[in-house]
């Protein structure tokens, strides 16, 4: 982020922009149980950190003021004049809005994240769905900047990111890469909690291989992280849930990966931190589908570490439309 630009046209009443160079950019990543927010210099030093707990039970309303609250307790000098934010959700950039959510924050479906956002602040913001914004940096390391990039997060859901030939993909109302919201065949008939059945995440995320672990052996188990242990352990039932949800990983992703022919593919999340057992079954399952081209690609863990998405977060402010304070609604 040697220098963070304002180029586009905010759908919230932004004109025509010049591009500015600005010399510090707030980032801020919103979870369904923290908020994570960090000021960065010109150059991408992180010039201060905070945390917070996310009200994600006391509505919209009073996640955003905790975020603005969290912005300003990085900046008290007001040295920004943009930020960007990461969000939990089925985020539109274009709009500034949440289009879709689970129950993870209370009432956070149609929530105008933006403009709230620059209300509070009197900063200009843009937004995008927190597992894009993670994969901003993943697609801007890529050594040709008309790369393409097939990201995905696999954790308490299945999320993911698109990008092709340099350009990160939104789609209608912002849905574009939420991988978890694909058939799998491993999962057929269960319930999603999109309402759906017998989509990817039902089987794939932690909570689904946990829940499968438990239809295996009938007995109820604490967390994931149990399973693996047990899968480590030689366990049969614990093993075969947790390749399982490795293969219909793997499967989808080589899918996809025929279909977009990405440079890189990066599998992130806190699922594939479980071990080996769950990346090699991943790996075997993916290169099994590629066709000849793309075979030798494999996936890889992410680049960037905790402060990836604050700092995708961040560049969101170069890349994407920004919605402006006190502009009529």
């Amino acid at each position: 982020m040697s220098s963070v630009r304002s180029t586009g046209n905010g759908s919230a009443g932004t004109g025509p922009g010049t591009a500015v160079t600005r010399a510090a950019v707030i980032g801020l990543d919103l979870g369904g149980t923290k908020i994570a927010a960090a000021l960065f210099a010109e150059d991408g030093t992180v010039l201060a950190r905070h945390t917070r707990p996310t009200p994600a039970r006391n509505g919209a309303a009073a996640v955003l003021d905790a975020l603005a609250a969290a912005a300003a307790e990085v900046d008290p000098g007001r040295r920004a004049t943009v930020l960007g934010i990461a969000a939990a959700g089925v985020v539109d950039p274009r709009s500034g809005m949440v289009t879709s959510a689970t129950d993870s924050i209370s009432g956070w479906a149609g929530t105008a994240l933006a403009a709230g956002l620059a209300d509070r602040t009197g900063l200009a913001v843009a937004c995008d769905n927190d597992v894009r914004a993670t994969a901003g940096p993943e697609l801007a390391a890529l050594p040709d900047r008309h790369g393409s990039l097939l990201f995905a997060a696999v954790g308490t859901g299945v999320g993911g990111a698109l990008a092709v030939d340099g350009r990160m993909l939104h789609g209608a109302a912002g849905i574009a890469g939420h991988l978890g919201h694909l058939p799998s065949a491993e999962a057929a008939g269960l319930p999603c909690t999109c309402g759906a059945t017998g989509h990817l995440e039902a089987i794939a995320s932690g909570p689904g291989i946990t829940a499968h672990y438990e239809r295996l052996t009938g007995a109820p188990v604490d967390r994931l992280e149990t399973v693996a242990a047990r899968a480590a352990d030689g366990e049969r039932a614990a093993v075969h849930a947790v390749t399982t949800g490795a293969a219909a990983a793997g499967r989808v992703l080589g899918g996809l990966a025929n279909a977009l022919g990405p440079d890189r593919v990066v599998v992130g999340g806190g699922v594939p931190r479980i071990g080996a057992l769950y990346g090699d079954a991943l790996a075997a399952a993916f290169a099994a589908e590629l066709m000849p081209p793309l075979r030798g690609l494999v996936p890889e863990p992410p680049l960037f570490g905790h402060d990836a998405a604050v700092l995708g977060a961040a560049a969101l402010t170069s890349t994407l439309p920004l919605h402006h304070p006190g502009v009529p609604r």
